[in-house]
């Protein structure tokens, strides 16, 4: 029987090294593989590109990366909740590829279904497109954009068995499946891991051919990026 199973964090991330290319998921502070995270800070590789939706705010997600200064490239669509980023970008230490939200999603999506580029009508005319290849298609222009190329992906999600097949919760449901199929090798942090039959078919939503490692997370925060509650009446 298929068992993708390793013991922690530590074992699953055997192979990184300086100057690799990750893809981290999550939103926000939402579904993040925090003890991969963790275990990227502890090992202090350096020079990486990292490819995310966001870049975690100062003292959680990707922010403990760019504390330590690790990261050399972000690939990101939305960083407003980071100060050390922001200081880092106009400081000109880290290098920044600001990309519209749904052509990141695209760009992670076509890498893992195999698709080297697309062509998508997001960003003509602007900073964007500079450099670009543009094309007209009935009467409107599009850009064309480039597949990712990871060496590993790092994603979390709510269930999986040992084969790997994944459930994944709520809003977590947002870069971690594209990113588990686009890393040459796919890292799973899980928060519940069953055995192989546990899960209902019906219900997966990324297949285990996709991951390579898997392993049992723990002490997850959780965080929510702006708490906004009602007040008492």
């Amino acid at each position: 029987m298929i068992n993708k199973v390793v013991k922690n964090a530590k074992e699953a991330l055997e192979g990184v090294e300086n100057g690799m290319t990750f893809m981290l998921g999550g939103f926000g502070l939402c579904g993040i593989p925090e003890n991969s995270i963790s275990e990227l800070v502890s090992l202090g590789i350096t020079d990486l590109t990292c490819i995310s939706n966001n870049a975690g705010v100062d003292d959680f997600g990707l922010g403990l990366l760019l504390q330590k200064r690790q990261i050399k490239k972000m690939i990101s669509s939305y960083v407003g909740e980071n100060d050390e980023f922001e200081r880092q970008m106009l400081s000109g230490e880290l290098e920044v590829d600001l990309i519209p939200q749904g052509t990141l999603a695209e760009r992670c999506r076509a890498t893992g279904a195999g698709i080297p580029a697309f062509f998508t009508p997001a960003g003509y005319g602007t900073e964007v497109a500079e450099g670009k290849e543009t094309r007209e298609f009935n009467g409107k222009m599009y850009v064309l954009e480039h597949a990712f190329d990871a060496q590993f992906a790092f994603v979390k999600a709510w269930k999986g068995d040992t084969a790997g097949n994944l459930i994944f919760k709520g809003t977590a449901r947002n870069f971690n499946p594209m990113m588990a199929m686009a890393g040459k090798t796919t890292v799973v942090e899980v928060e519940e891991l069953v055995e192989v039959g546990e899960l209902d078919p019906n219900q997966i939503h990324t297949p285990g051919i996709f991951i390579q490692r898997i392993f049992q997370g723990k002490d997850y925060e959780k965080r929510i990026e702006q708490r906004t509650v009602t007040p008492k009446s």
